[in-house]
């Protein structure tokens, strides 16, 4: 069954929504963003989550020792790293770490995904591009550019629950990434939220 991650979690309500619907994956957002967390809040955040469900740290650009102490207080779980990281970025936070590793790309062609499939990132995250913009678009991708990928990928940009399902049958992804997808006013909607968690629960 195709997983799925609700990214940009900021407030106690939120985690008390996603401890009843469960998704596999929640984000915290580490990087410049109206969805940024502090290392503190995080603590609390993850605190608060139920173990069984993975927190995944969001950076763009960061230092390594920070994404190498949040794993270590296992605040997160996974590193997305959604910023200009190369291969050897990766392979500095290998030597310290076990925890899994997501590579974003922001897809403008085929070829984009195929070179970060080949990078030694445990998965790969296809998200759309917008010039001078890491992510949080809000605005889907042509999924015909993507192609036979040679690792497990998420699929985010611009979904919510009116495509999620068209999103899971034609892209057929690991796991589906939904941020603004589920917020109103820019918040997080526990309806939304809980719309597209049964949407892709009952395929």
């Amino acid at each position: 069954m195709t997983k799925i991650k609700i990214c940009g979690l900021t407030r106690l309500d939120e985690i008390k929504v996603v401890n009843e619907v469960f998704p596999d994956y929640v984000g915290f957002v580490f990087a410049n963003s109206r969805r940024r967390v502090s290392f503190d809040r995080a603590v609390e955040l993850k605190g608060n989550l139920n173990p069984l469900i993975k927190a995944v740290g969001v950076f763009v650009n960061e230092e390594p020792e920070n994404m190498i102490r949040l794993c270590k207080e296992q605040v997160i779980d996974v590193i997305q790293l959604h910023g200009d990281e190369k291969e050897n970025d990766i392979l500095k936070l290998r030597q310290y770490l076990e925890n899994d590793i997501i590579k974003a790309v922001r897809v403008k062609e085929t070829e984009d995904i195929i070179k970060v499939a080949g990078l030694p990132c445990d998965y790969v995250l296809l998200d759309t591009y917008l010039e001078g913009q890491y992510g949080g678009s809000g605005t889907a991708f042509s999924w015909d550019l993507i192609p036979q990928v040679s690792k497990p990928f998420f699929l985010a940009g611009g979904i919510h629950s009116g495509n999620i399902l068209q999103a899971v049958k034609q892209c057929n992804p690991y796991c589906i990434d939904v941020s603004s997808g589920v917020e109103t006013n820019h918040l997080k909607d526990p309806y939304k939220i809980r719309k597209v968690i049964e949407k892709i629960r009952g395929i």
